[in-house]
């Protein structure tokens, strides 16, 4: 048990470090990042408090602990991913408007280029 803790603390850390980087070198956005750091950070906790994590495996029914710790993280990425495939859908429904609003304004400058006298 204290071994697969003790790796997930190192995961953690490394998932807080990787995303700290990402946000210092523009890679990814402040706003995104916040539920990456909150989910290393709820990761690192559980996997260092063996009270809180056993108190979880206990609500879940579960006799294992690391195994309540992997069900909780695995659910936690499991919104996160929820929520960004969200937040892609929607960039990628406003991309398709503003190509569209652009191709109507090209379409209405030609009409306005081809209206005019070339002199």
């Amino acid at each position: 048990m204290d071994r697969l803790l003790n790796a997930l603390t190192v995961v953690s850390g490394l998932l807080l470090l990787l995303v700290l980087a990402s946000v210092r070198r523009a890679h990814i956005r402040v706003e995104y990042s916040v539920s990456w750091l909150l989910a290393a950070g709820a990761l690192l906790i559980l996997s260092r408090s063996r009270g809180l994590l056993e108190a979880a495996a206990h609500k879940l029914g579960l006799s294992d602990p690391p195994l309540a710790l992997l069900l909780i993280v695995g659910c936690v990425f499991l919104l996160m991913f929820y929520r960004f495939s969200v937040m892609l859908s929607k960039l990628r429904d406003d991309n398709i408007a503003l190509a569209q609003r652009l191709a109507i304004l090209e379409f209405h400058l030609q009409t306005l280029r081809d209206g005019q006298p070339h002199g």
